[in-house]
C-alpha cells in the first residue's frame, strides 16, 4: 500500500512526539509491505512565525494531496496568548481545518490501561470494573459554528449571544457513525443531550431514536448531559459509545480524559463522510514542559493507530502498535507523566520521549512476530 500523510507537528511538544510516531508508522510499513510518504507543513505559531498565518494556504495544499493528516498540537505559552502568534491560535488552525474538510465525527476512545491503573483519580474498586469508552462527538453544529454577537441592551449594558443550531442531517450523519462504531464493539450507543430544556436537543433525541431502528443488534439508552457528567465519574463501566453534540462532546470527552490518569495516554481521530481524517492526541502543546525532552510520545503514536485503522483500514497494523504500546508498559516503561506518585519501583524504567518511541518501536518486532495481534 501506497499512501501519503501529511504532517503538522505544530508547537511545543508536537515537534518532540510527531518524529517517535513517525518512526513508528515507518517500522510498521517496513514489516508490512507498505509505503508511506510524509509531507510535512506547518501550523499554528510556528506556520504564524514563517507565513503570518496560523493555517496557510501551503499546509491546506499538503493536506488536500494526502489521504490522512498526523496532527500535533498547537498553541502558546498561557502567559502570552494575547500576542499576535498565539491569539486565536487553536481556533485559527483546528477549526479551519475541520471546516475545509468538513470533518464531522470525532472518535475519541477512553481505556484505563491495567498497567496504570493506579494512576486514576478513581476508586480500585471502580477502576476494576473496566474503563473502555469511545466518544462520538460531532464536529460541525452547535454553538460553535453558529452565530455569535455581542451588544448592548436598551439599559446600556452589555450583553452577548452564542446561537446552537443543528439540522436532521448533522444529527443523523453522526449517529450512524456511532451505531456503526457500537455494532464493532460491545452494541450500545448513550446518547447524551438536554432535551428537557433545549429545542436543538429535542431534535437530537428524535433523529437518534429514528436512526436506531436500523441498528436492531444495538441498545440505545439516552442520557441528559448532566446525569452523565456525573456518570462517568461515578460508574464509568456503564459506558460503550457515548454519542454527543459538539459542545457537550468537547466538555465530558476533557472530563473523562483524566480517568486514564494522563493525557498523554489518548488519542483522537476526526473523520469526513469520505473517510478523509486528521488524527491528533488531544493533550495540547503542553509549552511547560517543551523541549525538555520528557514528553509522552503514547498519545501521538496511538493517533497513528487510529489513522492506520480508519484512513487506511490497516487493522492488524493498528493493533500491532497498540499491543507494542501495552508491551512497553508491561516492561516497566514510564514517561514522567505516568510514572506512580508512591514512587518509583524496582521494575520501572522513567525515561524520556526519544527512549519511549524507541521501547515501542521494539517491541513492534515482538508483536509482528505473531501472526494475531491481541486486540487491546
Amino acid at each position: 500500500m501506497k499512501k501519503i500523510i501529511a504532517v503538522l507537528p505544530g508547537d511545543g511538544i508536537g515537534v518532540e512526539v510527531m518524529p517517535q510516531a513517525i518512526k513508528v508508522l515507518e517500522n510498521v510499513a517496513r514489516r508490512f509491505g507498505h509505503e508511506f510518504a510524509f509531507n510535512h507543513a506547518y501550523a499554528g505559531g510556528a506556520a504564524f512565525e514563517k507565513f503570518g498565518f496560523h493555517l496557510p494556504e501551503e499546509t491546506l495544499t499538503v493536506c488536500k494531496n494526502s489521504d490522512a493528516i498526523l496532527f500535533g498540537s498547537v498553541g502558546g505559552p498561557v502567559d502570552q496568548m494575547n500576542l499576535p502568534k498565539w491569539k486565536g491560535c487553536e481556533a485559527n488552525s483546528i477549526l479551519t481545518l475541520r471546516k475545509t474538510f468538513k470533518f464531522h465525527a470525532n472518535y475519541r476512545p477512553v481505556r484505563v490501561f491495567p498497567q496504570l491503573a493506579s494512576l486514576s483519580p478513581l476508586r480500585p474498586e471502580i477502576v476494576e470494573r473496566g474503563i473502555d469508552m469511545l466518544f462520538l462527538r460531532e464536529l460541525l453544529g452547535d454553538c460553535y459554528f453558529g452565530e455569535h454577537t455581542s451588544f448592548n441592551q436598551e439599559n446600556g449594558k452589555r450583553a452577548a449571544r452564542d446561537v446552537s443550531t443543528y439540522t436532521e442531517d448533522q444529527v443523523s450523519a453522526i449517529a450512524h457513525v456511532a451505531f456503526k462504531a457500537a455494532q464493532k464493539r460491545r452494541k450500545k450507543v448513550t446518547s447524551v443531550d438536554k432535551a428537557n430544556v433545549l429545542e436543538a436537543s429535542r431534535l437530537w433525541r428524535t433523529v437518534v431514536t429514528e436512526i436506531a431502528t436500523q441498528y436492531p443488534d444495538v441498545e440505545l439508552e439516552h442520557m441528559l448531559v448532566d446525569n452523565c457528567a456525573m456518570q462517568i465519574v461515578r460508574d464509568p463501566a456503564h459506558f460503550d459509545v457515548v454519542l454527543t453534540t459538539n459542545m457537550f462532546g468537547d466538555i465530558l470527552s476533557d472530563a473523562a480524559a483524566v480517568l486514564p490518569g494522563s493525557l498523554g495516554m489518548l488519542a483522537s481521530a476526526s473523520i469526513n463522510d469520505a473517510g478523509f481524517g486528521l488524527y491528533e492526541p488531544p493533550g495540547g502543546s503542553a509549552q511547560d514542559i517543551a523541549g525538555k525532552g520528557i514528553a509522552n510520545p503514547i498519545a501521538q503514536i496511538l493517533s497513528a493507530a487510529l489513522l492506520l485503522r480508519f484512513s487506511f483500514s490497516l487493522e492488524t497494523e493498528a493493533l500491532t502498535i497498540e499491543a507494542a504500546v501495552e508491551r512497553a508498559l508491561d516492561d516497566g516503561y514510564r514517561t514522567r507523566d505516568i510514572v506512580r506518585t508512591s514512587g518509583v519501583s524496582q521494575t520501572t524504567r522513567v525515561v524520556g520521549t526519544g527512549e519511549m518511541g524507541q521501547a515501542i518501536i521494539d517491541r513492534i518486532e515482538q508483536v509482528s512476530k505473531n501472526k494475531a495481534p491481541a486486540t487491546v
